[in-house]
């Protein structure tokens, strides 16, 4: 087996079946036995996006690896950490860096780090990632606020929620139109205009990739109102509602879509990357206000 992966977890499983109640609580458990903080809130910190944990004060830092039954980041931009301490005095827990369905994770593996998160007391998840702007008139370096999402890869059997339900965790038919919570929206886009800093909101789409999307998928999407598109936090955000807790996200747009067939132009990661960081800062501070305000 790949080093990188955990010895314990079925790594081919394709729903949630694997991860009981009982499973998923003994990591909650293991990870809340060697921190004296309780997290309130969760944030998960996509490519480039990083450094927001290393602001975490007080904080216990874990390697994805040493954690029992956890997956493994492999994507340059995450650094494969949870860390666990105070955010302006605010207990969080944060991913540095998340899991992918195309490194070779399933959906539900990719989204039990929000059942973890339910399970050690978290109310709130704040996402946050990487995304190519679609509408035309988004520029690379906007910050777009998540209203909804369209994800073709969850309308399949990779749906997170495939298998047998635990009413513990949440309902078996949940309810998927109000998983970006309005309020929460509404108080960060004040937080934005206190700042003076410019926002985005619109619908977020989610691909398997690796691969970035043909232009004809790029159109498809653009017809159905789709203003973003990146390859997670759709599923994270599904899992994290149907948990009961309120969910938030943030896509940073890093580069252009192409919808021209004959463009010679072409999405790079490299050009992600580059692009997350120069707005580090920003989403930094804005994310850190956010999380003070909501806190109370």
């Amino acid at each position: 087996m790949n080093e990188l992966y955990s010895n314990h977890i079925n790594l081919n499983a394709v729903t949630n079946s694997e991860f009981t109640y009982e499973r998923v609580k003994a990591i909650a458990d293991w990870l809340l036995a060697r921190v004296d903080t309780r997290p309130r809130i969760a944030i998960v910190c996509g490519s480039g996006l990083g450094g927001l944990a290393e602001k975490v004060q007080n904080s216990m830092v874990f390697a994805y690896e040493q954690i029992p039954d956890f997956p493994r980041s492999t994507v340059v931009g995450h650094k494969g950490n949870l860390v666990i301490g105070l955010l302006d005095n605010v207990p969080v827990v944060c991913m540095q860096g998340r899991f992918h369905s195309y490194e070779g994770y399933s959906n539900a593996l990719c989204t039990m780090p929000m059942k973890v998160f339910k399970l050690m007391g978290v109310e709130t998840v704040i996402l946050t990632c990487a995304a190519g702007g679609l509408n035309l008139s988004f520029d690379v370096g906007d910050i777009m606020v998540i209203k909804d999402h369209v994800a073709p890869l969850l309308w399949t059997l990779q749906n997170p929620l495939v298998g047998l339900n635990d009413d513990r965790f949440g309902p078996r038919f949940p309810a998927a139109n109000k998983i970006y919570n309005k309020k929460l929206r509404e108080e960060f886009k004040k937080i934005a205009k206190d700042k003076n800093i410019d926002l985005r909101e619109g619908v977020y789409s989610s691909f398997g990739g690796p691969c970035y999307e043909t232009v004809t998928e790029l159109r498809a999407l653009l017809q159905m109102g789709v203003d973003a598109v990146g390859m997670s936090t759709a599923n994270e955000a599904l899992v994290a509602s149907y948990c009961g807790m309120k969910v938030f996200a943030i896509a940073l747009v890093t580069n252009k879509a192409v919808i021209d067939y004959d463009s010679d132009n072409h999405p790079f990661h490299e050009e992600v990357i580059e692009t997350a960081n120069r707005r580090a800062q920003v989403l930094q501070e804005l994310v850190t206000e956010f999380v003070k305000k909501i806190s109370f």
